[in-house]
This record gives structure tokens, sequence and C-alpha cells, in this order.
């Protein structure tokens, strides 16, 4: 039997890097892509494959992409839509070139990349499209305006693509986790510090108490967090099963607000979601 394919983005740590090693392990040939090239140097050293993809790079996108088809003949089973980041602040801190480079990352980067790998796998006949969103798809916090609209943004995206693919042999896929141990909070910290002018902010008090010692200070796991291979079992179920889901909850707060979101109105929700 041949050997199935995943490209996987944003290898070099937390989700993509539990997804890298458990679907190797599961006897995937795994494409693990990360956006700097010391990962990619560290990643093959492990034995993977890992072409260097940066969502904000066209350049690489594409580079990378043809890496993995020459590699495969031509063929791709699944792509795996990972790498993220967040600019933490309030909205109204938050500059709109700041907002742009984040969707470039976020959600352009992954467009452009699903958007090339959908002719492969209609050629081919079959295959797996899944994008890691987020509980921050599905309900807002304070403070990551910038993340929360990205992963909206994802989720209608994935919804319309996945409408749109009902005719064809490629299932395309949400994941959603909630709090899952990664390095997404201190990876944010430069993008917080580089466009964030927190001290000139109304809200600098707030910042102080509040948002910087959440981002400066480790005071362990999330309440409910679950560790990154949690995501990769539903990952498997997503890429192995003849009759996949179109969505796969990951932890608790995930499944709960997306309880709320249903069956409470706005200004209640809101009630519960200031207090997180």
């Amino acid at each position: 039997m041949t050997q199935k394919s995943i490209l996987i983005t944003g290898c070099s740590s937390g989700i993509g890097y539990a997804s890298a090693i458990g679907l190797r392990n599961a006897g995937w040939r795994v494409f693990a892509s990360c956006r700097k090239p010391e990962d990619c140097v560290r990643l093959q050293s492990e034995g993977f494959d890992s072409p260097l993809i940066d969502y904000a790079d066209p350049a690489s996108i594409k580079a990378g992409l043809a890496e993995v088809l020459e590699a495969t003949g031509g063929t791709l089973d699944a792509l795996f839509n990972n790498g993220a980041y967040g600019i933490p602040g309030a909205v109204e801190d938050l500059p709109t070139e700041a907002l742009r480079a984040n969707f470039e990352a976020n959600f352009f980067g992954w467009h452009e990349l699903t958007r090339a790998v959908i002719p492969v796998m209609r050629a081919q006949g079959h295959g797996r499209i899944v994008q890691n969103s987020s509980v921050l798809g599905l309900v807002t916090l304070r403070w990551r305006g910038s993340y929360n609209s990205t992963k909206f943004a994802l989720e209608a995206l994935t919804d319309t693509l996945r409408l749109e693919m009902r005719d064809t042999p490629i299932h395309v896929i949400l994941i959603e986790p909630g709090p899952v141990t990664s390095k997404i909070r201190a990876n944010s910290i430069p993008h917080f510090e580089r466009w964030i002018n927190w001290e000139a902010s109304p809200r600098a008090e707030q910042y102080r108490r509040g948002l910087r010692k959440r981002l400066y200070e480790d005071n362990g796991p999330d309440t409910f967090e679950l560790p990154p291979e949690a995501v990769v079992k539903k990952l498997r179920h997503a890429i192995e099963s003849p009759r996949p889901r179109p969505r796969y909850f990951v932890t608790t707060p995930t499944y709960f607000m997306s309880f709320l979101r249903r069956i409470l109105p706005t200004r209640a929700l809101d009630w519960v979601l200031s207090r997180v």
C-alpha cells in the first residue's frame, strides 16, 4: 500500500510538532513545514521532510508546496493548516497595519496554500483539508481582537469551502481547540511589544494589572488545558475516517462555549465572556 502523505504547517512546536510526530508514528509520510530555516533544519535532523513555508511569504508557499509535490510524485493526501500567532491588546490600541499583518499569516496565507492544494487533490480524486481554528473562532475574548478576527474569518471561509466541495471527493474539516499546551502566548510577546503602545493607552492600568502579567508571568497551565496530543487524536480521525466530521471540538471550554453560544442571548453571553 502506498504511504499516505500530509503537509502540516507550523511544526516548530506545540500542535504542529505533536501532529508531525503522531502521524509519522501512525505510518504517514509527514512534511513538517516551519516558518524559520533553523526550525526546518532541526526537524530534518529528526528525520522529517521539512519544507520552509512562511504564510506571510507567497514565494515560500509556492516553493514549499513544490518541494512536497516533487517528493511525492505530484500527490498529497492531506493538508493541515496550523501555523498562526496572536497580537494581544485592546482593539482601540491595535494599529490597522498590525491587523493586516496578522491576517496575512493567519488567514490569507492559509487561503493561498489551500487554493494551491485543491487542484492536486482534484486530479488524484481524493483529499482532506483540515483547518486548525480555535474556540476563539466561536466566541470572542477581550484583548484578543486580532486573533479572534482571523479565526472568525477562517471559520466563515472554511464553512463556505466545505459547502462548495460537497460535489467533489475533497473533505474540508475544522478542528476547534481551546486551551492546549503550546508556545502561542510566549510567541505573541514580540508582536505585542512591536505593535501595542500600552503605556500611552487609556487602558494602561488594565494592561499593567492584567494582560502584561498573563503574558510575562508563568502561572502554569490554564484551567482545562490539554496537551497537544489531544488535537492529534482528532486530527487522525479527520484524515483517516471514511466519513470525517465537519468539526472536531477538543477541550471542555470549546464544547461549553459552543453550547452557550447557541442557547444564550447576546447580552448574557457577553456577561459570561467578560468574566473569563
